[in-house]
């Protein structure tokens, strides 16, 4: 499992890591402003997306998880999600086109988003999650961000140049989810067409894309509500910042997407206990990795905003500093929903949860946004996350008790929050520089792992005989 958790997370990743690479660069050729209306565009193109996709990426990959020991009904169950797939993607389409020749503002834009609508019907990634095969999804995606990387350097040289970013990016997408197809031969088999019943599986995967709505209203609407209620530049400084914590939470959501299908495929089979072993032991390992990323982000936001992303991208620095709280609390929901409710068919608690948060993010958005801008949209982010932990994990009590989740996260806490306030004081006393930069970030790995040790925890000496164990082999 631990490799599979490593493939994942180097998915996760790297799908981040081209836009994030290309960031110092893109964010000095095309401006505060030309970030702004990428931002805007794409946050709008993914509620197209999102209706395209229909649930179907935790969905279909729980379906595989449960039929893969039996060849015929996992390759008819493939083909009629597909096909299900490829009518929303048409349907999505469709919708899409109608909308950006009613709305005529940042047409060519949108048509350059548009691609990744497409591209969601070729996307069969769900599939390899539910067998757990999570390195084809690596190796074959590399070698196409690689070339899209060598293509924004090479044709992005202005801020006129903003449609060929999006293109690039968009074309990237497409091609990266075709290139995983020829790895369906030998675990699938042809089905007749007439032996398919795809709509059978709308209503469970509309059970879950709701939830998705949800989840990206408060993840998503945020931007565009940026640009209406502030400015364009707002939206553009509010992306710069999430697109950080995104990176810093794939890291840790990619242990929920890897052991998902081990949840399921136990719980199953009736053996509960090792469930919960799995929930506790997720828990622990996601709370000792996010809660030091919190306050290690936080005390370097300011130096960090400057050096990446340019001089005039400063205000993404306190932003920053804030929306770093979001990320253990996406984390532990990334184990008490996708790891613990929706593997084990609590799918009612779990879409209450993320439609109650959405409800908490529309009210909190207008107010926040117009009084504290790009600030206001983080604190809503924060308190809809919060809200969102809050309920799954009161759910998750009616079966297992959360004090033994929490029980070993003070030490945590108290490491990262001595690590945190040495962090802030060298970033405001060292000059700006990517030399001070990376010895901050060795100063604080060194403080909170010394901690650690001082209070003997357990976690850290599981994880050192593993390595030494791994080393006999």
């Amino acid at each position: 499992m631990i490799f599979n958790y490593l493939y994942n997370m180097l998915y996760q990743v790297f799908i981040l890591i081209i836009p994030l690479v290309t960031i110092p660069y893109i964010s000095r050729v095309i401006g505060p402003t030309g970030i702004g209306i990428n931002t805007y565009t794409y946050a709008i193109t993914q509620y197209f997306i999102l209706l395209a996709t229909l649930g179907v990426n935790l969905y279909g990959g729980r379906e595989i998880a449960y039929r893969r020991d039996n060849k015929k009904k996992l390759s008819k169950t493939f083909w009629e999600i597909e096909s299900l797939l490829i009518m929303t993607v048409i349907m999505s389409t469709v919708l899409f086109l109608i909308f950006i020749n009613i709305n005529r503002e940042y047409h060519s834009y949108y048509l350059a988003q548009g691609i990744s609508i497409v591209a969601v019907a070729f996307d069969i990634s769900w599939f390899f999650m539910g067998l757990e095969n999570f390195k084809v999804t690596v190796t074959r995606n590399i070698l196409v961000k690689a070339i899209s990387l060598a293509c924004i350097f090479i044709f992005v040289k202005s801020k006129n140049d903003l449609f060929i970013y999006i293109l690039i990016t968009s074309l990237s997408v497409l091609f990266g989810n075709i290139t995983l197809w020829p790895y369906l031969k030998g675990k699938v088999d042809m089905i007749q067409i007439k032996e398919l019943h795809p709509t059978r599986h709308l209503l469970p995967a509309i059970a879950l894309f709701i939830p998705q709505i949800a989840i990206n209203i408060y993840s998503v609407l945020n931007k565009p509500m940026l640009k209406i209620f502030s400015s364009v530049e707002s939206a553009g400084f509010f992306d710069s910042s999430d697109k950080i914590i995104k990176l810093l939470v794939a890291l840790l959501t990619s242990l929920a997407t890897v052991v998902m299908p081990r949840v399921a495929s136990n719980f199953m089979n009736g053996n509960h206990q090792q469930v919960k072993k799995l929930l506790t032991k997720s828990f622990d390992y996601i709370s000792f990795v996010s809660i030091p990323l919190m306050f290690g982000i936080a005390g370097v936001s300011q130096e960090f905003s400057i050096l990446f992303f340019g001089p005039k991208f400063s205000s993404v620095g306190n932003i920053l500093l804030v929306e770093s709280l979001v990320i253990p609390l996406i984390a532990w929901a990334s184990i008490t929903g996708n790891q613990y409710l929706l593997p084990t068919n609590h799918n009612k608690e779990y879409t209450s949860s993320v439609i109650i948060g959405a409800i908490f993010n529309l009210i909190l958005n207008i107010p926040l946004i117009v009084y504290l801008g790009a600030i206001g949209a983080a604190l809503s982010t924060i308190l809809s996350e919060f809200i969102v932990t809050a309920i799954q994990l009161y759910y998750v009590n009616k079966d297992f008790s959360v004090f033994q989740l929490f029980k070993g996260c003070y030490r945590y806490v108290i490491s990262g929050l001595i690590m945190f306030i040495l962090l802030f004081i060298m970033n405001h006393i060292l000059s700006i520089s990517i030399v001070h930069l990376i010895i901050e970030v060795l100063v604080g790995a060194v403080i909170y792992f010394t901690v650690l040790i001082i209070f003997k925890t357990p976690i850290l000496y599981e994880i050192i005989n593993r390595g030494k164990n791994f080393l006999k082999r």
